[in-house]
């Protein structure tokens, strides 16, 4: 039962080229910014990502991208990050778009053991239709685009087949946890964290702040031990490197 594990690269000494990872976070708030930078320590390349976006540029999943180790990304928010943009138009990084909301229960549905679901999202466009380009060619011609998909009417109403997401790893961040992998997180980390953590087969958690198993109270978990694998505690210094997107400031 105790997972914890020495350090990020030990967590992942096991990863190897081509696998596929589920990272947690929303903007840069709940990245696994540490794990992030031991993958990319790693050398590992050919990479497929499932993540709500793809970090910015020079934090978060933008250093691998940076390096050209992530072959595809698998997420529904592309803005804010120029190279993700060159990449993806230069026909060097395939890419498949989703909405939001279907994203996250696709990874939930993943870690469920759910292997398809209908919802009404996307009927009528693309995403139903297939077409979207998920690569381009050097020329700017599309070289890969979606497949169309299953349509079914239930009370007459149109939904799409949705399949469900799961992966090699996942690599999340907590604000507490305990050696037999239960976490806490804070406010917007909530996001995709826990379902990236469900849709792992073997997830590998950094936590602020590592606490005994029985001190957190089980109602205040959101991912329940049985969902993690190896569990990473950070140094003060690590917990507290914690990246804005666009810091503004107002007069109050």
């Amino acid at each position: 039962m105790d997972k914890q594990v020495a350090t990020a690269e030990e967590a992942l000494a096991d990863v190897s080229d081509g696998r596929s990872f589920a990272v947690g976070g929303f903007g840069l708030s709940g990245v696994p910014e540490v794990l992030i930078g031991a993958l990319y320590a790693s050398g590992a390349t050919d990479l497929r990502v499932v993540s709500n976006n793809c970090g910015v540029d020079g934090r978060g999943l933008g250093v691998l991208l940076a390096a050209g180790r992530i072959a595809r990304v698998t997420g529904s928010y592309v803005g804010d990050n120029k190279e993700f943009a060159r990449q993806y138009l230069g026909g060097e990084l395939e890419v498949e778009l989703i909405p939001q909301g279907t994203l996250a229960e696709r990874l939930r549905a993943g870690g469920c053991g759910i292997p398809a679901f209908f919802t009404p999202a996307g009927v009528g466009t693309q995403v139903q239709e297939g077409g979207l380009p998920w690569r381009y060619a050097a020329d700017g011609s599309v070289a890969v685009a979606s497949p169309p998909k299953e349509v079914r009417v239930f009370d007459d109403t149109e939904y799409v087949l949705e399949r469900a997401i799961t992966t090699d790893y996942a690599l999340v961040r907590a604000a507490r946890g305990d050696r037999h992998g239960n976490l806490v997180l804070h406010r917007a980390a909530r996001n995709f964290n826990p379902l990236a953590a469900m849709a792992g087969r073997i997830t590998v958690a950094e936590v602020e702040e590592l606490v005994e198993p029985g001190v957190l109270d089980p109602d205040e978990v959101h991912v329940p031990g049985v969902f993690v694998q190896r569990v990473v505690a950070l140094t003060r210094e690590q917990a507290a490197d914690k990246g804005i997107e666009k810091r503004t400031v107002r007069e109050r």
